[in-house]
């Protein structure tokens, strides 16, 4: 019998389940356990551990140990062990707990070649962080691998639980993410209706709150921590003693209505500034946490009204809301989400462990020897032959109980011939009915998984017909989904005419998954063999539509002249992208380039996420300038049009403001970055509905610059252009589509190329950089551009300053544009 794989990858806990197409068998750990912990831990003589016991050290002996390692999945952010003088990147944490998980199989299932695993992301996690899923798996080992989103092994889950039509609102918030999945059930089939979340609002998160608002005002009233209590090194083991304390007092009161918070002297192992033992004794009641949780919570209410909006429904169209994961253990949580929703909540799954369930169901539906992952065909068929050219056609997969099977004969049957069905599980047999073509018969499914039936053919006289096949195999499935709604917008930078740039589309958030298609495109400059400049097709998340810099930057595919031995791709020559987008986003890619006789696809490692990744615990630079310019810009856009998204988008910026210019904790980074980039997406909408407005307050803006800084410089030629460029502008103000922002984009980019020929202006763009090394991912192309540059200057080589300027707008993390040096966009749409 085979067996299917699901595992729940978490951000705080884990679980493992397999799947035999009839019953779903979960692993405990060897502490007993449904889950294991998501946690590391290496004592001072390298010996490691992984799960509860890992966890538990964690808390006494921090800087042996890692954590939270899931939120930095798809980014460059070290995770370093100091105590033991190790380092480790999040994918290699997370292929530690996927190598403890698989273990915990027998080893029948854990050595089967042909068993597939299906690993579970979050809806929010972007193609890098699927990427880094993806690299951890095969680093642990694992075999055949498969990714699916969390919301829909959670719904997979609730299928096999309870039968039944009707439209259910899946909440899904474990240790680190928020999952809104909205589920239609009509007969065992489901049809995802939508989806939503917050990548920052989980389990973990309401554990910081406690600590900044009870446990850190305690402190301060009892012991003299001075200023830097959350950034110095002499606290880290009570920071971690107190998280950890919270965290079982939060459990505690999801039973109880009060308890302590509380780890002794020897456990906080800690002295204030004045030298005095540190402890923790923190009385805490369930009506201060409801207090606390409550604005999380109602920022989860508002991302599940915004679902539900979203897929154009009402409260009064879903029947229930069933809760998943760890936090919704806690009573008051469920109850005042099915309250504000105005919907009956329900408990029909294990919180802790339906998504390594729906996981393992979820993998029996996929072809394991297709090298995408595709699900497998609810079609079915055999030739049976036998000179009569009997084709029996079936549904291969099915949720119901009963099924037809249908005849078609090439030809007529002898008079008197018949056939037979029989089930080889349960003795089932239709009896003898006459062979004719067309004949529809209704068989019973007795069992879920596999149910096999034998085909008899008789001769007029009542003998056997030899069949070339004859064997029947219909799999009663637990629910079929017929499509998975997209979580993110993917496409591909391109310019077009008038040198705009823009992303053309491989598919929209909210379009059905699996998607396939092709695209034709043109190369935007010359490329010869074993050249070092390369054709470069940057792929984007997002719906931004402009300026697209303020989407998100998720990684490059990537040609080079050292990937391809002869022969030159001239300006204009054909490129032909074939993508394949899976059930659970990740991206396949190749390019074909006919003038060269070549291919490339993004599994031979011309696709790469590390151009798009960022270190979260050296980011607070960069964020503080994102923050700034945006602020700008909601300043500006504030000045001109009354818009509440703005506000929103404000009350956004300023949060991630806060953090400290110096800050190095990853989470609280990465929360920063998060809050700017849904600042961006609030600003864009704003623009959208003021766009008239804030179209002239942007050509207004881009007239001063050139005004007061390029009309000086420029040549009469030069101006002419402008002004001409100008006046198209204004006569596509007032019309929709993208012209208006293309003559925009070009004037920006004459203003720019009239500066770059200043030797001052080159000079200064230089040492902007040379600063700025979190604007760079590759640090050592970084060094290496930053030397050059120094010395170009120190010999005056401008021409030679101009090139490395070039090369390091390339390397930049953000994304190009008007006042860049180069076209970084030569991918040009056909």
């Amino acid at each position: 019998m085979k067996n299917y794989v699901g595992i729940d990858l978490g951000t705080t806990n884990s679980a493992i389940c397999s799947f035999d197409g009839e019953n779903v068998h979960l692993y405990k750990s060897p502490d007993q356990t449904d889950v294991t912990p998501s946690a590391i831990f290496v004592d001072r003589r390298g010996n490691r551990y992984v799960g509860l016991r890992a966890y538990n050290n964690a808390a006494r002996n921090p800087e042996n140990a890692a954590l939270l390692f899931k939120r930095l999945m798809g980014t460059s952010t070290p995770v370093k062990l100091p105590a033991v003088g190790l380092t480790m990147t999040p994918e290699e944490c997370s292929a530690e707990v996927l190598r403890t998980l698989f273990g915990y199989l027998p080893e029948a299932i854990r050595n089967d070649d042909e068993v597939g695993t299906v690993i579970t992301v979050p809806a929010a996690f972007n193609q890098m962080q699927k990427d880094a899923t993806m690299e951890a798996a095969r680093s642990a080992g694992l075999g055949k691998v498969a990714l699916m989103q969390e919301p829909v092994a959670a719904v997979m889950s609730v299928m096999r639980s309870r039968q039944g039509d009707g439209i259910f609102l899946v909440y899904d918030i474990g240790g680190g993410t928020l999952d809104i999945a909205i589920a239609q059930s009509v007969g065992g089939r489901v049809s995802l209706l939508g989806q939503g979340g917050i990548p920052m609002c989980g389990g973990r998160d309401f554990d910081r709150i406690i600590f900044d608002n009870l446990i850190m005002p305690w402190a301060a009233s009892q012991f003299d921590i001075g200023a830097d209590f959350v950034g110095s090194q002499d606290y880290v083991r009570f920071r971690r003693m107190a998280e950890f304390a919270a965290e079982r007092a939060k459990i505690e009161l999801s039973s109880r209505d009060e308890a302590m918070i509380a780890a002794t002297e020897s456990e906080c192992s800690a002295r204030d500034t004045s030298g005095q033992e540190m402890y923790i004794d923190v009385p805490v009641t369930r009506s201060q946490i409801d207090q606390l949780f409550h604005g999380k919570i109602q920022e989860s209410i508002q991302a599940a009204r915004e679902t539900i909006e979203k897929a154009g429904l009402t409260p009064h169209d879903i029947q229930r809301v069933v809760f998943v994961g760890g936090p919704t253990q806690y009573k008051p949580l469920r109850d005042l989400v099915a309250f504000e929703l105005g919907i009956a909540g329900s408990t029909d799954v294990n919180p802790m462990t339906a998504v390594a369930a729906g996981a393992a169901v979820f993998a029996e539906s996929i072809d394991w020897s297709s090298h995408s992952r595709s699900r497998k065909s609810a079609r079915g068929s055999i030739d049976a032959g036998s000179g009569l050219n009997v084709l029996v056609n079936f549904p291969a997969r099915t949720p119901d109980q009963k099924t037809k099977i249908g005849l078609k004969l090439g030809a007529p049957a002898p008079a008197g011939s018949t056939f037979q069905v029989d089930s080889l599980d349960t003795g089932w047999s239709s009896g003898r009915a006459p062979l004719k073509d067309g004949t529809i018969l209704e068989v019973p499914l007795a069992k879920p998984g596999e149910n096999t039936f034998k085909l008899f053919v008789f001769d007029p006289s009542g003998g056997p017909v030899a069949l070339g096949q004859d064997r029947i195999v219909i799999t009663r499935t637990a629910a079929t989904i017929d499509a998975i709604p997209a979580s993110h917008s993917i496409g591909i930078e391109v310019r077009e005419k008038g040198d705009q740039v823009v992303i053309d589309y491989l598919v929209r958030a909210g379009d059905q998954l699996p998607a396939r298609g092709k695209r034709a495109y043109k190369a935007g400059e010359s490329l010869r063999a074993n050249a070092p400049n390369s054709l470069r097709f940057k792929v984007w998340e997002g719906d931004i539509a402009h300026p697209i810099s303020d989407n998100t930057f998720v990684g490059l595919f990537e040609i080079s002249g050292n990937d391809f031995e002869s022969g030159v791709i001239p300006a204009g020559a054909d490129l032909f992208l074939t993508y394949e987008i899976s059930d659970a986003g990740t991206i396949n890619m190749e390019v074909t380039v006919p003038s060269i006789g070549g291919e490339f696809r993004n599994s031979r490692n011309f696709y790469s996420r590390n151009a798009a990744t960022v270190d979260f615990s050296q980011a607070a630079k960069r964020i503080h300038e994102d923050a700034e310019s945006t602020a700008r810009h909601i300043a500006e856009l504030a000045a001109k049009v009354d818009d509440d998204a703005l506000a929103a988008a404000r009350e956004r910026v300023d949060r991630a403001s806060a953090i400290p210019e110096d800050e190095t904790n990853p989470e609280t980074a990465k929360q920063a970055m998060e809050d700017i980039q849904r600042a961006k997406q609030l600003l864009a909408a704003a623009r959208k509905a003021n766009l008239k407005t804030i179209r002239r307050m942007e050509l207004d803006s881009v007239t001063e610059a050139f005004n007061n800084l390029a009309r000086p410089l420029a040549k009469p030629n030069e101006v002419s252009a402008f002004d001409n460029l100008l006046a198209e502008a204004e006569r596509a103000l007032p019309s929709p589509g993208a012209a208006f922002e293309s003559r925009v984009d070009e004037l920006r980019g004459k203003i720019f190329s009239i500066l770059a020929r200043q030797e001052w202006f080159l000079v200064d763009r230089f040492n902007w950089y040379a600063e700025s090394p979190h604007l760079f991912a590759d640090a050592r192309a970084y060094a290496l551009h930053v030397a050059d540059g120094r010395q170009a200057i120190a010999v005056n080589d401008i021409n030679g300053l101009r090139g490395v300027l070039g090369r390091m707008e390339f390397n930049r993390i953000a994304a190009p544009g008007a006042d860049d040096l180069v076209a970084v966009a030569n991918i040009v749409r056909a």
